[in-house]
């Protein structure tokens, strides 16, 4: 499981994640609630660990947000800020628990395995690519911080491309998926036009490859600024 978290203090970022990454989690850091936004936007992660206090805002306006864009994805507060008051306000503002600081990791790691008990692991129901996310559960398409209305034929080129990403599928495979499963017959030009009008949609995103003479392709091409891949080995 993938895990975001937010915190601006180095050494405590360094023992949370180490401890974590020891237990099989995968685990980013964003030290600005900006970058976790950034990170966000593009992809989803299993469960998001939340300081309160940033250099760039509050971490309760980052709940609020994920909350809005997000409404299943779970938020855990890690913060010194232990007053019944601020408790409260954790939980109004959408967590789904709150540890003060200082903790034990282990306790830490018990409380996160509780949440994702409870919420299962919602980042399966997300596809994303260069900032593009498809929600299959609520058959939802956003791209950066816009909700994208899509035609049915829209969302399921969509879907079956992000299902594929990184493989070339011929325009003969596309077609055969998305619709002589239904009886219909549909020319060729149908899948150029649906895939004109999809891209126009997303605003030509670069992702979205074409492979002359043989089909399509879906590919990550933007290189986002992120701590995951490398420190976690």
């Amino acid at each position: 499981m993938e895990i975001f978290y937010v915190e601006d203090d180095e050494d405590i970022a360094r023992s949370v994640r180490q401890y974590l990454v020891q237990n099989d989690y995968c685990v980013s850091v964003y030290p600005t609630i900006q970058e976790a936004k950034e990170a966000l936007t593009a992809d989803r992660p299993s469960l998001v660990l939340l300081d309160w206090n940033m250099p760039d805002g509050q971490g309760s306006t980052l709940c609020k947000w994920i909350r809005d864009s997000c409404k299943d994805l779970p938020v855990i507060f890690l913060t010194v800020r232990g007053d019944s008051r601020d408790i409260v306000d954790g939980f109004a503002c959408g967590a789904d628990d709150y540890v003060v600081k200082p903790f034990a990791l282990e306790v830490l790691l018990s409380r996160m395995q509780a949440v994702l008990r409870r919420t299962g692991d919602t980042s399966t129901r997300y596809l994303s690519c260069d900032g593009i996310i498809l929600d299959r559960e609520g058959m939802h398409v956003r791209c950066g911080e816009e909700e994208i209305a899509l035609s049915p034929s829209e969302y399921r080129l969509l879907l079956l491309l992000m299902e594929n990403k990184g493989r070339i599928l011929k325009r003969e495979q596309i077609l055969e998926a998305l619709w002589d499963v239904e009886g219909n017959f549909v020319n060729d030009n149908t899948l150029t036009v649906t895939l004109k009008r999809l891209r126009e949609k997303l605003h030509q995103p670069a992702c979205i490859k074409t492979v002359r003479s043989i089909g399509y392709r879906m590919e990550e091409t933007i290189c986002r600024k992120e701590n995951r891949r490398t420190e976690n080995k």
